[in-house]
């Protein structure tokens, strides 16, 4: 096989990705308007993603990051079983 085939082969589904990525912020972008993303933290899982801020939130700040505010299930269900 020709490099350039194998190349193409290996490069086209990160091509295909991306324009469907594309794709799909530009129907979003038409359909709501512009849009503010950035990382939001998840309290119940501990988690932390990118998202659309919704006007007047504040984005997740990792500096303000309170690892004893996280509820964790399993910790929580062995202090149950320890009482």
């Amino acid at each position: 096989m020709d490099a350039r085939l194998i190349a193409a082969i290996v490069i086209s589904p990160f091509v295909i990705a991306f324009l469907y990525a594309g794709i799909h912020e530009l129907l979003r972008y038409r359909s709501e308007g512009k849009a503010t993303y950035g990382l939001m933290y998840d309290e119940d899982t501990g988690t932390s993603y990118v998202a659309g801020i919704e006007e007047g939130r504040e984005s997740y700040d990792p500096e303000d990051f309170d690892p004893a505010s996280y509820s964790d299930p399993e910790v929580a269900a062995t202090d149950d079983e320890k009482v």
